[in-house]
Protein backbone atom coordinates (compact mmCIF):
# COMPACT_ATOMS: atom_id res chain seq x y z
CA UNK A 1 0.00 0.00 0.00
CA UNK A 2 1.46 3.55 -0.69
CA UNK A 3 1.95 6.02 1.54
CA UNK A 4 1.57 8.89 -0.57
CA UNK A 5 -1.21 10.24 -2.56
CA UNK A 6 -3.68 7.83 -1.19
CA UNK A 7 -7.28 8.55 -0.45
CA UNK A 8 -8.21 6.30 2.08
CA UNK A 9 -12.19 6.56 2.79
CA UNK A 10 -12.84 6.11 6.62
CA UNK A 11 -15.49 3.11 7.48
CA UNK A 12 -16.45 1.43 10.40
CA UNK A 13 -14.12 -1.23 9.25
CA UNK A 14 -11.20 0.61 10.35
CA UNK A 15 -11.97 2.42 13.19
CA UNK A 16 -10.22 1.90 16.55
CA UNK A 17 -12.13 3.22 19.61
CA UNK A 18 -9.36 4.57 21.63
CA UNK A 19 -8.97 3.08 25.45
CA UNK A 20 -11.42 6.36 26.56
CA UNK A 21 -13.97 4.65 24.76
CA UNK A 22 -16.56 2.34 25.89
CA UNK A 23 -18.98 1.99 23.01
CA UNK A 24 -19.09 2.52 19.44
CA UNK A 25 -21.17 3.01 16.32
CA UNK A 26 -22.13 2.25 13.04
CA UNK A 27 -20.07 4.90 11.20
CA UNK A 28 -20.36 6.06 7.78
CA UNK A 29 -17.60 5.72 5.56
CA UNK A 30 -16.56 9.30 3.33
CA UNK A 31 -18.08 11.92 5.09
CA UNK A 32 -15.63 14.46 6.63
CA UNK A 33 -16.49 17.84 8.25
CA UNK A 34 -14.95 21.55 7.89
CA UNK A 35 -17.33 24.56 8.50
CA UNK A 36 -18.84 25.20 5.21
CA UNK A 37 -20.66 28.68 4.42
CA UNK A 38 -21.71 31.67 2.30
CA UNK A 39 -19.33 34.78 1.74
CA UNK A 40 -20.57 38.15 1.84
CA UNK A 41 -20.30 41.07 2.85
CA UNK A 42 -23.82 41.29 1.16
CA UNK A 43 -26.25 38.32 2.32
CA UNK A 44 -29.44 38.48 0.61
CA UNK A 45 -31.86 35.82 3.52
CA UNK A 46 -35.34 34.46 3.02
CA UNK A 47 -36.94 33.38 6.26
CA UNK A 48 -39.55 30.10 5.15
CA UNK A 49 -40.90 27.20 6.23
CA UNK A 50 -39.44 23.27 5.37
CA UNK A 51 -39.46 20.12 7.05
CA UNK A 52 -36.38 19.11 7.83
CA UNK A 53 -35.70 14.97 8.79
CA UNK A 54 -34.81 12.90 11.74
CA UNK A 55 -33.02 9.82 12.20
CA UNK A 56 -36.92 7.98 13.57
CA UNK A 57 -38.25 9.15 10.97
CA UNK A 58 -39.79 11.68 11.93
CA UNK A 59 -40.30 14.59 9.03
CA UNK A 60 -40.65 18.00 11.58
CA UNK A 61 -42.51 21.21 10.21
CA UNK A 62 -39.81 24.01 11.54
CA UNK A 63 -38.79 27.62 9.93
CA UNK A 64 -35.20 28.54 8.88
CA UNK A 65 -33.30 30.98 7.21
CA UNK A 66 -32.13 30.83 3.75
CA UNK A 67 -30.32 32.13 0.90
CA UNK A 68 -32.71 34.42 -1.51
CA UNK A 69 -30.81 33.83 -4.89
CA UNK A 70 -27.79 32.51 -5.23
CA UNK A 71 -24.97 33.88 -2.71
CA UNK A 72 -21.83 35.64 -3.90
CA UNK A 73 -19.82 32.42 -3.28
CA UNK A 74 -18.59 29.77 -0.51
CA UNK A 75 -15.88 29.25 1.83
CA UNK A 76 -14.43 26.62 1.46
CA UNK A 77 -15.08 27.31 -2.41
CA UNK A 78 -17.55 25.65 -4.33
CA UNK A 79 -15.08 23.36 -6.32
CA UNK A 80 -13.77 22.25 -2.74
CA UNK A 81 -16.89 21.30 -1.23
CA UNK A 82 -18.73 19.61 -3.96
CA UNK A 83 -21.83 19.56 -4.07
CA UNK A 84 -22.10 22.91 -2.09
CA UNK A 85 -25.60 24.66 -2.37
CA UNK A 86 -27.54 27.37 -0.16
CA UNK A 87 -31.60 26.31 -0.04
CA UNK A 88 -34.32 28.79 0.17
CA UNK A 89 -34.10 27.74 3.80
CA UNK A 90 -32.00 25.49 6.26
CA UNK A 91 -31.39 24.48 9.87
CA UNK A 92 -29.52 26.50 10.94
CA UNK A 93 -29.30 29.03 8.82
CA UNK A 94 -26.25 29.70 6.41
CA UNK A 95 -23.14 30.51 8.15
CA UNK A 96 -22.43 34.11 7.20
CA UNK A 97 -18.06 34.13 6.35
CA UNK A 98 -16.97 37.43 6.51
CA UNK A 99 -13.55 39.29 7.35
CA UNK A 100 -12.50 41.84 9.94
CA UNK A 101 -13.59 45.75 9.59
CA UNK A 102 -15.61 44.53 6.33
CA UNK A 103 -19.14 46.42 6.41
CA UNK A 104 -21.73 43.64 6.37
CA UNK A 105 -25.05 43.99 4.55
CA UNK A 106 -27.74 41.17 5.70
CA UNK A 107 -30.92 41.97 3.05
CA UNK A 108 -33.60 39.70 4.72
CA UNK A 109 -37.47 38.74 2.94
CA UNK A 110 -40.05 37.32 5.22
CA UNK A 111 -41.27 34.74 3.33
CA UNK A 112 -42.73 32.77 6.44
CA UNK A 113 -46.68 32.19 6.28
CA UNK A 114 -48.59 35.11 6.83
CA UNK A 115 -50.38 34.03 9.85
CA UNK A 116 -46.67 33.45 11.47
CA UNK A 117 -46.10 37.48 11.34
CA UNK A 118 -43.21 39.38 11.54
CA UNK A 119 -39.74 37.81 11.71
CA UNK A 120 -35.91 39.42 12.24
CA UNK A 121 -32.16 39.15 12.88
CA UNK A 122 -30.16 39.71 16.06
CA UNK A 123 -26.65 40.37 15.85
CA UNK A 124 -25.31 40.38 19.30
CA UNK A 125 -22.16 42.00 19.72
CA UNK A 126 -22.22 44.10 16.46
CA UNK A 127 -23.53 47.76 16.31
CA UNK A 128 -26.44 47.00 13.48
CA UNK A 129 -28.54 49.72 12.11
CA UNK A 130 -31.39 49.70 10.14
CA UNK A 131 -33.16 50.09 7.12
CA UNK A 132 -36.99 49.70 6.33
CA UNK A 133 -39.39 47.24 7.95
CA UNK A 134 -41.22 47.61 10.98
CA UNK A 135 -40.79 48.40 14.88
CA UNK A 136 -40.19 45.32 17.10
CA UNK A 137 -39.53 44.84 20.85
CA UNK A 138 -35.57 44.06 20.16
CA UNK A 139 -34.93 45.57 16.57
CA UNK A 140 -36.65 46.28 13.12
CA UNK A 141 -38.51 43.38 11.80
CA UNK A 142 -39.93 42.09 8.11
CA UNK A 143 -43.45 41.86 7.82
CA UNK A 144 -45.38 39.19 6.05
CA UNK A 145 -43.94 39.15 2.83
CA UNK A 146 -41.88 41.98 3.48
CA UNK A 147 -37.90 43.00 3.89
CA UNK A 148 -35.63 44.63 6.23
CA UNK A 149 -32.07 45.35 5.78
CA UNK A 150 -29.48 44.81 8.96
CA UNK A 151 -25.74 46.51 8.28
CA UNK A 152 -22.98 46.40 10.75
CA UNK A 153 -19.28 46.15 10.38
CA UNK A 154 -17.74 43.02 11.24
CA UNK A 155 -15.48 43.89 14.60
CA UNK A 156 -13.20 41.41 16.29
CA UNK A 157 -12.28 37.70 14.47
CA UNK A 158 -14.23 34.95 16.23
CA UNK A 159 -17.64 32.79 16.43
CA UNK A 160 -20.52 34.25 17.29
CA UNK A 161 -24.52 33.42 16.45
CA UNK A 162 -27.26 34.85 14.83
CA UNK A 163 -30.82 34.10 15.33
CA UNK A 164 -34.55 35.82 15.18
CA UNK A 165 -34.97 38.54 17.38
CA UNK A 166 -39.21 38.07 17.55
CA UNK A 167 -41.19 35.83 19.63
CA UNK A 168 -37.90 34.06 20.46
CA UNK A 169 -39.54 31.29 22.23
CA UNK A 170 -41.03 30.30 19.22
CA UNK A 171 -39.10 31.46 15.83
CA UNK A 172 -35.93 30.33 17.44
CA UNK A 173 -37.18 27.28 18.51
CA UNK A 174 -38.58 26.54 15.46
CA UNK A 175 -35.26 26.82 13.53
CA UNK A 176 -34.46 30.49 13.32
CA UNK A 177 -30.62 30.54 13.94
CA UNK A 178 -27.29 30.44 12.37
CA UNK A 179 -23.76 31.40 12.28
CA UNK A 180 -21.51 34.24 11.50
CA UNK A 181 -16.92 33.56 10.96
CA UNK A 182 -15.09 36.85 11.88
CA UNK A 183 -12.42 35.74 10.06
CA UNK A 184 -9.01 38.31 11.04
CA UNK A 185 -7.72 40.47 8.33
CA UNK A 186 -3.72 40.04 8.76
CA UNK A 187 -2.16 36.82 9.36
CA UNK A 188 0.08 36.07 11.95
CA UNK A 189 3.99 35.84 10.62
CA UNK A 190 4.09 32.08 12.29
CA UNK A 191 1.00 30.70 10.98
CA UNK A 192 0.81 28.80 7.37
CA UNK A 193 -1.40 30.39 5.24
CA UNK A 194 -4.46 28.91 3.55
CA UNK A 195 -3.84 26.73 0.91
CA UNK A 196 -0.13 25.60 1.77
CA UNK A 197 -0.72 22.07 2.76
CA UNK A 198 2.05 21.02 4.73
CA UNK A 199 0.64 22.50 8.11
CA UNK A 200 -1.28 19.68 8.04
CA UNK A 201 0.90 17.00 9.12
CA UNK A 202 0.34 14.86 6.14
CA UNK A 203 3.23 12.07 5.03
CA UNK A 204 6.42 13.78 3.01
CA UNK A 205 5.23 13.79 -0.87
CA UNK A 206 1.18 13.73 -0.14
CA UNK A 207 0.38 16.34 -1.91
CA UNK A 208 -3.35 14.96 -2.36
CA UNK A 209 -4.47 16.64 0.80
CA UNK A 210 -5.87 20.25 0.32
CA UNK A 211 -6.45 23.29 3.19
CA UNK A 212 -10.18 24.04 3.91
CA UNK A 213 -9.59 26.35 7.08
CA UNK A 214 -11.37 29.55 6.30
CA UNK A 215 -8.20 31.18 7.61
CA UNK A 216 -4.60 31.06 9.31
CA UNK A 217 -5.60 31.83 12.45
CA UNK A 218 -8.42 32.23 14.38
CA UNK A 219 -8.10 35.74 15.90
CA UNK A 220 -5.18 38.63 15.58
CA UNK A 221 -2.75 36.46 17.63
CA UNK A 222 0.26 34.23 16.71
CA UNK A 223 -0.39 31.75 19.33
CA UNK A 224 -4.29 30.84 17.83
CA UNK A 225 -2.59 29.22 14.21
CA UNK A 226 -5.06 25.95 13.48
CA UNK A 227 -5.10 23.01 11.33
CA UNK A 228 -8.22 22.30 10.81
CA UNK A 229 -11.55 23.61 11.74
CA UNK A 230 -14.94 22.58 12.78
CA UNK A 231 -18.25 24.33 13.96
CA UNK A 232 -20.60 22.64 15.77
CA UNK A 233 -24.21 24.76 16.55
CA UNK A 234 -26.15 22.89 19.63
CA UNK A 235 -30.19 23.19 19.65
CA UNK A 236 -33.00 20.77 21.19
CA UNK A 237 -36.10 20.96 19.38
CA UNK A 238 -39.53 20.08 20.83
CA UNK A 239 -42.07 18.56 18.34
CA UNK A 240 -45.21 19.06 20.05
CA UNK A 241 -44.17 22.84 19.21
CA UNK A 242 -43.72 21.91 15.42
CA UNK A 243 -46.94 20.14 15.63
CA UNK A 244 -48.80 22.79 17.08
CA UNK A 245 -47.73 25.64 14.45
CA UNK A 246 -48.27 23.58 11.47
CA UNK A 247 -51.89 22.52 12.87
CA UNK A 248 -52.64 26.12 13.29
CA UNK A 249 -50.75 27.49 10.29
CA UNK A 250 -53.14 24.98 7.89
CA UNK A 251 -56.53 25.99 10.22
CA UNK A 252 -55.87 29.51 9.48
CA UNK A 253 -54.71 29.48 5.45
CA UNK A 254 -58.10 26.82 5.11
CA UNK A 255 -60.63 28.46 7.59
CA UNK A 256 -63.67 29.34 5.43
CA UNK A 257 -64.68 32.80 6.79
CA UNK A 258 -68.63 32.28 8.19
CA UNK A 259 -71.63 33.73 6.89
CA UNK A 260 -72.85 34.04 10.12
CA UNK A 261 -71.99 37.64 11.95
CA UNK A 262 -72.43 35.49 15.11
CA UNK A 263 -69.93 32.76 14.66
CA UNK A 264 -66.43 33.76 15.43
CA UNK A 265 -64.20 34.41 12.98
CA UNK A 266 -61.26 32.68 11.51
CA UNK A 267 -58.03 33.10 13.17
CA UNK A 268 -55.23 34.88 11.66
CA UNK A 269 -52.29 34.80 14.40
CA UNK A 270 -50.56 31.75 15.75
CA UNK A 271 -51.10 30.97 19.66
CA UNK A 272 -48.75 28.60 19.93
CA UNK A 273 -47.89 27.43 23.46
CA UNK A 274 -44.24 27.10 23.82
CA UNK A 275 -44.48 26.01 27.31
CA UNK A 276 -43.92 23.16 28.43
CA UNK A 277 -41.16 22.92 27.26
CA UNK A 278 -40.03 18.63 26.25
CA UNK A 279 -37.52 18.14 24.06
CA UNK A 280 -36.97 14.92 22.03
CA UNK A 281 -34.97 15.99 19.74
CA UNK A 282 -31.16 17.21 20.25
CA UNK A 283 -29.31 18.67 17.25
CA UNK A 284 -25.62 19.43 16.13
CA UNK A 285 -26.16 21.64 13.53
CA UNK A 286 -29.48 20.67 12.61
CA UNK A 287 -29.27 17.16 12.45
CA UNK A 288 -28.91 14.04 15.10
CA UNK A 289 -26.79 11.29 15.39
CA UNK A 290 -26.38 9.29 12.87
CA UNK A 291 -27.50 11.59 10.40
CA UNK A 292 -24.60 14.10 11.67
CA UNK A 293 -22.35 11.97 10.08
CA UNK A 294 -23.18 11.83 6.66
CA UNK A 295 -21.96 14.32 4.38
CA UNK A 296 -22.12 18.57 4.00
CA UNK A 297 -24.69 19.79 1.53
CA UNK A 298 -25.85 15.90 1.63
CA UNK A 299 -28.83 15.51 -1.06
CA UNK A 300 -31.12 13.09 1.70
CA UNK A 301 -30.90 16.49 3.73
CA UNK A 302 -31.88 19.22 1.39
CA UNK A 303 -32.34 22.05 4.53
CA UNK A 304 -29.84 20.43 6.91
CA UNK A 305 -26.90 20.77 4.66
CA UNK A 306 -24.00 21.17 7.81
CA UNK A 307 -22.39 17.61 9.02
CA UNK A 308 -20.64 17.26 12.89
CA UNK A 309 -18.14 14.97 11.71
CA UNK A 310 -14.18 15.65 12.66
CA UNK A 311 -10.91 13.89 11.61
CA UNK A 312 -7.56 14.53 12.48
CA UNK A 313 -3.91 13.69 12.36
CA UNK A 314 -1.80 13.43 15.09
CA UNK A 315 -0.52 16.79 16.51
CA UNK A 316 -2.86 18.72 14.53
CA UNK A 317 -4.77 21.68 16.03
CA UNK A 318 -7.61 21.40 15.89
CA UNK A 319 -10.24 24.29 15.85
CA UNK A 320 -13.96 23.69 17.51
CA UNK A 321 -16.19 26.38 16.84
CA UNK A 322 -19.08 26.11 18.96
CA UNK A 323 -22.37 27.90 19.87
CA UNK A 324 -25.34 27.03 21.92
CA UNK A 325 -28.79 28.00 19.91
CA UNK A 326 -31.27 26.44 21.96
CA UNK A 327 -32.73 27.40 25.48
CA UNK A 328 -31.04 24.83 27.07
CA UNK A 329 -27.14 24.47 28.58
CA UNK A 330 -25.64 20.99 26.92
CA UNK A 331 -22.56 19.98 28.64
CA UNK A 332 -20.88 18.55 25.44
CA UNK A 333 -17.57 16.47 26.39
CA UNK A 334 -14.49 15.95 23.86
CA UNK A 335 -13.32 12.86 24.51
CA UNK A 336 -9.72 12.31 24.17
CA UNK A 337 -7.94 15.27 25.45
CA UNK A 338 -9.47 18.79 26.98
CA UNK A 339 -10.05 21.92 24.55
CA UNK A 340 -8.36 25.15 25.51
CA UNK A 341 -10.67 28.25 25.09
CA UNK A 342 -9.10 30.97 22.71
CA UNK A 343 -11.97 33.36 23.00
CA UNK A 344 -15.99 33.63 23.72
CA UNK A 345 -18.50 35.49 21.59
CA UNK A 346 -15.18 37.14 19.39
CA UNK A 347 -13.62 38.27 22.24
CA UNK A 348 -9.91 36.51 22.82
CA UNK A 349 -8.72 35.29 26.77
CA UNK A 350 -5.68 37.21 27.14
CA UNK A 351 -3.49 38.24 30.41
CA UNK A 352 -3.80 41.49 31.47
CA UNK A 353 -0.47 41.43 32.67
CA UNK A 354 1.50 40.48 29.87
CA UNK A 355 3.18 42.37 27.24
CA UNK A 356 0.41 44.81 25.59
CA UNK A 357 1.70 44.05 21.86
CA UNK A 358 1.93 39.97 22.38
CA UNK A 359 -0.25 38.84 25.64
CA UNK A 360 -0.57 35.60 26.75
CA UNK A 361 -3.58 33.34 26.33
CA UNK A 362 -5.70 32.94 29.59
CA UNK A 363 -8.96 31.04 27.96
CA UNK A 364 -9.32 28.01 30.66
CA UNK A 365 -8.85 24.06 29.46
CA UNK A 366 -12.09 22.35 29.67
CA UNK A 367 -13.27 19.24 30.21
CA UNK A 368 -16.73 20.18 29.07
CA UNK A 369 -17.15 22.78 26.63
CA UNK A 370 -21.10 23.40 27.96
CA UNK A 371 -22.87 25.04 25.14
CA UNK A 372 -24.81 28.21 27.27
CA UNK A 373 -27.62 29.30 25.29
CA UNK A 374 -26.56 32.12 23.04
CA UNK A 375 -23.01 31.88 23.62
CA UNK A 376 -20.09 31.00 21.26
CA UNK A 377 -16.45 30.02 21.99
CA UNK A 378 -13.75 29.18 19.94
CA UNK A 379 -10.80 26.53 21.29
CA UNK A 380 -8.13 24.73 20.31
CA UNK A 381 -8.58 20.24 20.48
CA UNK A 382 -5.42 18.43 19.54
CA UNK A 383 -4.64 14.85 20.12
CA UNK A 384 -0.95 13.29 20.33
CA UNK A 385 -1.17 9.74 21.25
CA UNK A 386 1.02 11.18 24.74
CA UNK A 387 0.06 9.34 27.77
CA UNK A 388 -1.24 5.79 26.01
CA UNK A 389 2.01 4.30 27.37
CA UNK A 390 2.42 2.19 24.62
CA UNK A 391 3.56 3.42 20.94
CA UNK A 392 0.30 4.10 18.82
CA UNK A 393 2.34 3.55 15.69
CA UNK A 394 3.20 -0.35 16.53
CA UNK A 395 7.09 0.75 15.93
CA UNK A 396 8.66 -2.00 17.27
CA UNK A 397 12.74 -2.88 16.67
CA UNK A 398 12.03 -6.79 16.99
CA UNK A 399 9.79 -6.94 13.53
CA UNK A 400 12.37 -5.42 11.46
CA UNK A 401 10.08 -1.52 11.50
CA UNK A 402 12.56 0.89 9.87
CA UNK A 403 10.35 3.47 11.58
CA UNK A 404 11.81 2.22 14.75
CA UNK A 405 15.47 2.33 13.50
CA UNK A 406 14.65 5.80 12.62
CA UNK A 407 14.65 6.21 16.76
CA UNK A 408 13.23 9.61 18.36
CA UNK A 409 14.68 12.83 18.88
CA UNK A 410 12.17 14.27 21.57
CA UNK A 411 13.79 17.51 20.79
CA UNK A 412 9.86 19.23 20.35
CA UNK A 413 8.68 19.37 23.83
CA UNK A 414 9.33 15.45 23.91
CA UNK A 415 7.86 15.06 20.53
CA UNK A 416 9.64 13.90 17.55
CA UNK A 417 11.11 16.91 15.48
CA UNK A 418 11.83 15.58 11.56
CA UNK A 419 8.83 16.56 9.80
CA UNK A 420 9.65 14.41 7.05
CA UNK A 421 9.23 11.06 9.24
CA UNK A 422 6.29 9.38 9.32
CA UNK A 423 6.28 9.87 12.53
CA UNK A 424 6.53 13.20 13.25
CA UNK A 425 4.93 14.60 16.10
CA UNK A 426 5.12 11.08 17.75
CA UNK A 427 5.56 10.93 21.38
CA UNK A 428 9.01 10.21 22.34
CA UNK A 429 8.65 8.34 25.63
CA UNK A 430 6.42 5.69 24.46
CA UNK A 431 8.52 5.40 21.60
CA UNK A 432 9.57 1.71 20.24
CA UNK A 433 6.65 0.37 23.12
CA UNK A 434 4.14 -2.07 21.50
CA UNK A 435 2.13 -4.07 23.29
CA UNK A 436 1.93 -7.51 24.99
CA UNK A 437 -0.36 -10.07 25.47
CA UNK A 438 0.58 -10.55 29.05
CA UNK A 439 1.84 -7.46 30.30
CA UNK A 440 4.71 -8.08 33.19
CA UNK A 441 5.04 -4.20 33.54
CA UNK A 442 8.38 -4.35 31.94
CA UNK A 443 9.06 -3.65 28.02
CA UNK A 444 11.30 -6.86 28.21
CA UNK A 445 7.76 -8.52 28.59
CA UNK A 446 6.93 -6.98 24.87
CA UNK A 447 4.89 -4.25 25.90
CA UNK A 448 4.11 -1.58 29.17
CA UNK A 449 -0.11 -2.51 29.05
CA UNK A 450 -2.68 -4.61 27.24
CA UNK A 451 -6.43 -3.84 26.35
CA UNK A 452 -9.25 -5.86 27.80
CA UNK A 453 -11.21 -8.51 26.71
CA UNK A 454 -12.91 -6.98 23.11
CA UNK A 455 -16.24 -8.52 24.34
CA UNK A 456 -16.18 -6.54 27.58
CA UNK A 457 -14.29 -3.53 26.09
CA UNK A 458 -16.33 -2.62 23.14
CA UNK A 459 -19.01 -4.49 20.65
CA UNK A 460 -17.47 -7.36 17.70
CA UNK A 461 -17.04 -5.64 14.21
CA UNK A 462 -18.15 -2.13 15.52
CA UNK A 463 -13.99 -1.92 16.94
CA UNK A 464 -11.00 -1.63 14.38
CA UNK A 465 -9.01 -4.39 16.05
CA UNK A 466 -6.25 -2.86 16.61
CA UNK A 467 -4.57 -0.51 19.13
CA UNK A 468 -2.13 0.83 16.38
CA UNK A 469 -2.65 3.71 13.87
CA UNK A 470 -1.99 3.50 10.00
CA UNK A 471 -1.42 0.92 7.51
CA UNK A 472 0.63 -2.37 8.60
CA UNK A 473 0.59 -0.86 11.71
CA UNK A 474 0.23 -4.75 13.99
CA UNK A 475 2.38 -6.36 11.41
CA UNK A 476 5.14 -3.39 12.34
CA UNK A 477 4.46 -4.72 16.08
CA UNK A 478 4.24 -7.92 16.44
CA UNK A 479 4.98 -9.19 12.56
CA UNK A 480 3.38 -11.52 10.30
CA UNK A 481 2.21 -14.11 12.95
CA UNK A 482 2.06 -12.12 16.22
CA UNK A 483 -1.33 -10.95 17.61
CA UNK A 484 -2.23 -7.96 19.53
CA UNK A 485 -5.02 -8.08 22.07
CA UNK A 486 -7.83 -7.35 21.37
CA UNK A 487 -7.47 -9.37 17.71
CA UNK A 488 -9.19 -11.48 15.23
CA UNK A 489 -12.47 -9.51 14.88
CA UNK A 490 -14.12 -9.49 11.69
CA UNK A 491 -13.83 -6.12 10.85
CA UNK A 492 -10.23 -5.08 9.99
CA UNK A 493 -7.37 -7.05 8.30
CA UNK A 494 -3.91 -6.64 10.05
CA UNK A 495 -2.53 -5.00 6.85
CA UNK A 496 -5.70 -2.66 6.63
CA UNK A 497 -5.56 0.73 7.99
CA UNK A 498 -6.97 1.58 11.60
CA UNK A 499 -7.72 4.97 13.19
CA UNK A 500 -8.36 6.09 16.59
CA UNK A 501 -12.18 7.05 16.90
CA UNK A 502 -13.23 9.37 20.12
CA UNK A 503 -16.82 9.52 21.09
CA UNK A 504 -18.28 13.49 21.05
CA UNK A 505 -21.16 13.70 22.56
CA UNK A 506 -23.70 15.54 25.21
CA UNK A 507 -22.96 14.36 29.21
CA UNK A 508 -26.73 14.65 29.90
CA UNK A 509 -27.60 11.30 28.93
CA UNK A 510 -30.50 12.04 27.73
CA UNK A 511 -29.16 14.57 25.05
CA UNK A 512 -27.65 10.91 23.24
CA UNK A 513 -30.85 9.74 22.78
CA UNK A 514 -33.22 10.65 19.61
CA UNK A 515 -37.27 10.35 21.02
CA UNK A 516 -35.77 8.69 23.69
CA UNK A 517 -33.91 5.57 22.04
CA UNK A 518 -30.57 5.13 22.50
CA UNK A 519 -28.09 5.98 20.58
CA UNK A 520 -28.89 9.37 18.49
CA UNK A 521 -28.74 13.25 19.55
CA UNK A 522 -25.72 15.09 20.52
CA UNK A 523 -23.18 12.11 19.75
CA UNK A 524 -20.58 12.05 16.98
CA UNK A 525 -16.77 10.73 16.39
CA UNK A 526 -13.61 12.04 16.40
CA UNK A 527 -12.12 10.18 13.88
CA UNK A 528 -7.92 10.53 14.44
CA UNK A 529 -6.11 8.70 11.65
CA UNK A 530 -2.45 8.03 10.40
CA UNK A 531 -0.78 10.69 8.35
CA UNK A 532 -0.22 9.10 5.57
CA UNK A 533 -4.07 9.02 4.64
CA UNK A 534 -5.75 11.95 3.36
CA UNK A 535 -8.93 13.25 4.53
CA UNK A 536 -10.54 14.65 2.20
CA UNK A 537 -13.16 17.54 3.60
CA UNK A 538 -14.91 18.13 0.69
CA UNK A 539 -17.85 15.99 1.27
Amino acid sequence: MSTTNTKIAISMTRLLLAPMLAVAFFLTASAYGAAPGITGPTFNLTAQSAYITQPDGGMIYSWGYGCNGAPSGFNPSATLMHGATCSSMQVPGPTLIVTEGQTVTVNLLNGLPTSVGNTSILFPGFNVTTTGGVGGLLTQEAAPGGSVTYKFTAGSPGTRAYYSGTQGDLQVEMGLYGAIIVLPNTVPTNCTSVGSVPIHYVAPGNTAEQDFRLAAAAYDHARTCYDREYLFQFAEMDPSIHTQALAQVTAINSCVPPTDPAAPPCPTTLNVATEPYHPTYFLINGRSMPDDMDSNYAAEYPHQPYNGNPHMHPGEQVLLRIIGQGRWQHPFHEHGNHVRILGRDGDLIVSKDDSATNPSLAGPLLFTTTTTPGLAMDGIFYWTGKGLNWDAYGHNPASGDPLAKLGCDGLLNGYHSVTTDLNFYEWCQDHNKPMQAAPFGDIAGGGPVTLPDPNIFTNGAWFGGSPYLGPNATIRAVGTTGTTPPSGTIANSPTGEAGFAFMWHSHNEREITTSNVFPGGMLMMMLVDSREFVIDESN
